[in-house]
């Protein structure tokens, strides 16, 4: 189905969304390979580098032990409690990186470098592990386990060399959320006193405005966003997981845990004591030592309008610029719609300081006036948050039959008012729902808001980590506990769609 109209504006977009590269590529030529290379080939590069890989490294595996274990419990055995233990794994979500961090810092001062860095970060992101583990888990079809007990495994073997590879597909998704999670953050480290290249970028920004060396740094974090992305194409492979047969698979059966019960019950219960106790224990404190003077109402309540402000223009900004794609990739597939598809997708894999730099640049250097404005914050949270718009309009588009579009333009409606006024009302839900997921994660942007916000501007977030980085943990509280209960909403819908995509 051919609309010229949705192929422009998806192209436009795709082009806007090549800006952050365009941008590392342009800087790097500016500058000269003399220059680039002083600044990309010297010790600090290299201590940065180490530190991050080091991050990565060490964050990840733990991450896919402590998910997969906490999904096999609360899946596939006989677990006491197992609903509300599988809440409790996603519930973390709600609890934004930088406020575990100051969480942890506030209850144990001397915490930071690597060790720090690692257990605030697993207890933050596990979760983007545990959601699409324990979705697999839940379609899988036990006869793949019952014909590898057949040929005489016992059930260790089974687990790992019939269950464990069909796992495959959720781990490597999930571990590079975890990864691109950790090239992105900035506020957690630097609570944690880690530094990492996003750490660095900012101090250099905000002590050189602008100045070369954030920019090669900018550009080496790009690359090992892109290294990355290559790794896990690479480790997730060619493999076919889909079940062929006749008939459909039967209900999971639950392993009983004998022996192990107590270890499952205490691992989940230090899990949840871990992730989420130490926040909600050291918010209570700090609340209680304030009292009602710590809640200044007339600051955190403009701190809260100007947030949900900012989410809600920022979720309608990105779903409209969405569409066009969405309903491209869904009524008219072809290479070149995958193209632009890519590019919608590569631009939520970079961190939000590179994406903040880019946008610096082309204000500071061709449209001035636009510079710190909102339009460029609203554009920054839109080109960041791309990937989660279309991913929930791209289902919900294919939801509509196509043929009530068709017999809508056969009684004389263009193909634009038959997209307006058919498809995108039946995909209302699912357009609703990513509006909340983009909204959401608006609330609890830091790093690009910091940098591109106008003067004047106080979110949640950013009155947080003002008042955090004066060591008023007590002055920080409310404002932290603001913005988990705004982060609860989003993590109810992961947890409910998560339950849909298994069949429950």
């Amino acid at each position: 189905m051919s609309n010229p109209p949705m192929v422009l504006a998806a192209a436009v977009v795709s082009l806007v969304s090549l800006l952050p590269v365009g941008f590392v590529i342009w800087i790097g030529i500016q500058t000269g390979w003399e220059t680039a290379s002083a600044l990309i080939f010297r010790p600090r590069v290299g201590e940065l580098l180490i530190n991050t890989a080091l991050l990565v490294a060490v964050t990840i595996p733990i991450s896919i032990i402590l998910a997969v274990t906490l999904a096999w419990f609360t899946e596939r055995t006989d677990l006491r409690g197992a609903r509300i233990w599988s809440w409790l794994a996603v519930a973390p979500l709600a609890v934004p990186a930088f406020v575990q961090s100051y969480a942890w810092v506030s209850l144990i001062p001397g915490l930071h470098g690597l060790f720090g860095g690692v257990l605030v970060s697993v207890l933050a992101y596990f979760p983007f592990l545990y959601l699409p583990v324990s979705a697999q888990l839940r379609r899988l079809d036990p006869a793949i386990e019952d014909a590898a007990a057949s040929l005489g495994n016992g059930p260790w073997r089974v687990f790992f060399f019939a269950v464990l590879p069909q796992l495959r597909l959720a781990i490597c998704g999930g571990s590079l959320l975890i990864g691109l999670h950790l090239l992105a953050e900035y506020g957690l480290y630097v609570m944690i006193r880690f530094d990492t290249f996003t750490t660095a970028i900012v101090d250099q920004f905000q002590s050189a405005f602008n100045g070369p060396a954030a920019n090669m740094l900018g550009g080496v974090l790009v690359v090992c966003c892109f290294g990355l992305l290559g790794l896990e194409a690479l480790l997730r492979g060619n493999e076919r997981y889909a079940r062929v047969g006749s008939g459909a698979p039967r209900d999971t059966m639950k392993h009983r845990l004998g022996l192990l019960a107590v270890p499952a019950f205490l691992i989940c219960l230090i899990t949840a004591g871990l992730s989420l106790g130490v926040p909600f224990v050291t918010l209570a404190r700090w609340l209680s030592i304030g009292g009602m003077d710590s809640w200044r109402l007339d600051l955190i309540g403009m701190a809260l309008g100007q947030t949900i402000i900012f989410a809600v223009a920022g979720a309608l900004l990105t779903t409209i610029i969405t569409v066009p794609m969405a309903w491209l990739s869904v009524r008219a597939p072809g290479r070149f719609q995958r193209i632009m598809e890519a590019c919608h997708y590569y631009v939520g894999s970079l961190p939000g300081v590179v994406v903040a730099l880019a946008l610096v640049t082309v204000t500071v250097r061709v449209a001035l006036p636009l510079y710190q404005t909102v339009f460029t914050l609203l554009l920054a949270y839109a080109l960041l948050f791309l990937p989660r718009s279309l991913v929930g309009l791209r289902a919900s588009i294919a939801q509509v039959p196509v043929e009530l579009e068709q017999a809508a333009m056969a009684l004389g409606r263009s193909p634009a008012q038959a997209v307006r006024q058919i498809t995108m009302r039946l995909a209302a839900p699912g357009v609703a729902v990513s509006m909340a997921l983009v909204g959401l994660g608006i609330t609890n942007e830091l790093t690009a808001t910091l940098m591109l916000a106008p003067n004047g501007t106080r979110t949640l977030a950013m009155q947080f980590w003002s008042l955090t980085s004066e060591i008023d943990y007590v002055g920080a509280a409310p404002y932290a506990l603001m913005m988990v209960l705004l982060s609860l909403p989003m993590t109810l819908l992961l947890y409910a769609q998560s339950k849909r995509f298994g069949g429950r």
